[in-house]
């Protein structure tokens, strides 16, 4: 048995199936943790939440933010963007069935064995790592519930940019989101920063720095592997692992066996 984590997918199923060739992935006895944000902006979102659905308890995905805004897309929360190349989904025949699957995937996966979680795009620096499950089974709860679309009307915020355990109702439930699937940067004070997508070479400011990179970020006893920072151009280091390598931006996807260490990465085929 063999397990293997990959960075973002968003469409691009023909690279990831690529790459379970390479390996000679076994659905029988292998796994596959996929790092959300399954679709969008690639060519092939409809197939890829179709194949992952079909891997059954051979797949581990969790939501990533574009995952979360194709859930609110369907409930005309927001608009299909065209540029996300994800309306065939709502048109589909199994598209009630695909989009359920989806909306009960975790924003947090913890391995039982190894000691990793895997989240989209890291773990919130006030948080250890039982506050972080805590807090992601507060927030797919909701998903689950009666709730689940004010949830998603009301996520579309950069505030709260602190954690406070005394934080209540969609504040909460708005900075667990985003500390889980979008953050990037944090300011020196812990503040997560909502706003920068470069890659960390590129920031002058001695404020903002990496989530991971925080000196005062809480120690975790799990590493962390994420996907969503595509300008990091993957990162081993800090007790982290990052695996989003820009593949729908024509660079490449990236594949890690968390049994022997190997990477494996497969360049994006022009559409």
């Amino acid at each position: 048995m063999a397990t293997y984590f990959v960075g973002d997918i968003q469409g691009c199923l023909d690279e990831l199936l690529l790459l379970l060739e390479r390996v000679e992935f076994n659905r029988e006895k292998d796994q596959l943790w996929l790092t959300g944000d399954l679709v969008a902006r690639g060519p092939k979102s409809l197939e890829t939440l179709r194949f992952v659905k079909s891997l059954g308890n051979a797949a581990v995905t969790i939501l990533g933010n574009h995952d979360l805004h194709l859930l609110a897309v369907s409930q005309g929360i927001s608009r299909v963007k065209e540029k996300d190349k994800t309306a065939p989904i709502f048109t589909a025949p199994d598209s009630e069935e695909l989009l359920t699957w989806l909306r009960h995937q975790p924003l947090l996966a913890v391995h039982s064995e190894y000691d990793i979680v895997m989240t989209h795009a890291g773990i919130s620096p006030q948080w250890d790592i039982a506050t972080a499950i805590e807090s992601a089974h507060e927030v797919e709860s909701i998903l689950l519930s009666d709730k689940w679309v004010w949830l998603l009307e009301n996520m579309y915020e950069n505030h709260p940019d602190t954690w406070d355990a005394t934080l209540s109702g969609i504040d909460r439930y708005r900075y667990i989101i985003n500390a889980f699937t979008r953050m990037r940067f944090c300011h020196s004070n812990g503040r997560l920063d909502m706003e920068c997508k470069l890659p960390p070479q590129d920031i002058n400011s001695d404020d903002l720095v990496p989530w991971f990179e925080l000196k005062n970020r809480l120690p975790l006893s799990h590493k962390v592997i994420f996907g969503h920072w595509a300008a990091l151009m993957g990162h081993e280091g800090n007790n982290v692992i990052a695996l989003d390598t820009g593949c729908v931006w024509g660079e490449y996807m990236t594949m890690y066996c968390v049994d022997d260490g190997k990477y494996f990465t497969q360049k994006a085929i022009e559409q």
